[in-house]
């Protein structure tokens, strides 16, 4: 399984290759956008400016499209919002045949029409279908491979048997279908929603949903009546239960997974057929993301030497989770 690593900025590719990154996904949103469209018609859906979370400039991409040839890790681009205007499709086709030209094949896309716009208008660039899609089950896999995926990427609320299901699916068919690649989270920002689902818009000016405290409770029956069931929005007085992990109070303030941790399910997503696993990351600490590849980077290496998954679990937990565990598992 290969590493794919979000990228927040150009200072930041040789150093993750170097700590152990096989690939890269990072936005491009150039300011001319930014200047027209303002944060209410985002191109990726992080439209962020005040931090490093996406390239903003071509001369960027220059620079990029340079050490990519040096460094041989790829870079995919995200167009990741839900939809866009019809007259935005001709513009983000232009940005995306300047970036080809640079050596940018590859792009990460949520909106269908997106998609069929691309083909239809013959940009022969490889289509990675956003985990921001939606549900992801074989029927949609198999309507979507009628434009040549080259990757499926799982949302953050997949679970094992629908993933192998959709994969299975795929390799049934044979062909170029069966060397589809399978994406999964497997580190950061665990969220309580579906990409598909969020209304949060993630720019400057606004705090994003996922950050606000929330809790859940199970609905349960109201007034005797099995049909009648009603959810309690309110907190319980005593020890609230708030699903934002916090992160202890560790030396140097990191802990692996301490948003979303998916380390003790690599047998699984292996077995299953995931061939690349997603760390995201683009924001975050440059320190942190760099002994989150690293840590990843040591997991597989245990992974390839284990001979069973109780093995490796148990090897993972004692060299790599002796000192503390996050508990926020994408799966479980």
């Amino acid at each position: 399984m290969k590493l794919t690593v979000g990228l927040g900025s150009v200072d930041e590719y040789i150093r993750f290759s170097e700590a152990g990154a096989d690939e890269f996904f990072c936005g491009y949103v150039p300011y001319s956008w930014t200047q027209k469209y303002d944060t209410m018609m985002p191109l990726n859906r992080r439209e962020v400016l005040c931090s490093n979370v996406q390239l903003g400039a071509f001369s960027e991409l220059e620079i990029l499209s340079s050490m990519i040839r040096d460094y041989q890790r790829p870079v995919h681009l995200t167009f990741n919002s839900l939809f866009y205007l019809p007259e935005q499709y001709p513009e983000i086709a232009k940005i995306m045949k300047a970036c080809m030209c640079l050596g940018f094949q590859s792009y990460i896309i949520a909106d269908p029409a997106l998609i069929l716009y691309l083909r239809e208008h013959n940009i022969d660039c490889e289509i990675h279908l956003s985990g921001e899609t939606g549900e992801v089950n074989s029927r949609m896999v198999d309507f979507f491979q009628q434009f040549s995926l080259k990757r499926v990427i799982f949302h953050r609320k997949n679970n094992f048997d629908d993933m192998k299901a959709v994969i299975d699916a795929e390799k049934s068919h044979g062909g170029l279908r069966s060397r589809t690649e399978f994406e999964a989270f497997v580190l950061n920002e665990m969220c309580q929603f579906a990409g598909a689902f969020c209304n949060s818009f993630h720019c400057d000016e606004l705090g994003h949903l996922c950050r606000v405290s929330y809790w859940l409770e199970p609905l349960r029956e109201s007034c005797g009546d099995s049909s009648l069931r009603q959810l309690h929005p309110s907190p319980p007085a005593a020890s609230p239960q708030t699903s934002l992990p916090h992160t202890p109070d560790l030396p140097d303030g990191y802990l692996c997974g301490a948003t979303g941790c998916g380390l003790c399910a690599l047998y699984r997503l292996r077995e299953i057929g995931i061939t690349h696993l997603k760390l995201v990351g683009r924001g975050n600490y440059n320190d942190y993301m760099e002994q989150d590849i690293r840590i990843l980077r040591r997991a597989l290496t245990l992974l390839e030497q284990s001979t069973s998954e109780e093995d490796f679990k148990d090897t993972l937990r004692r060299t790599l989770f002796s000192y503390k565990c996050s508990k926020v598992c994408y799966y479980l």
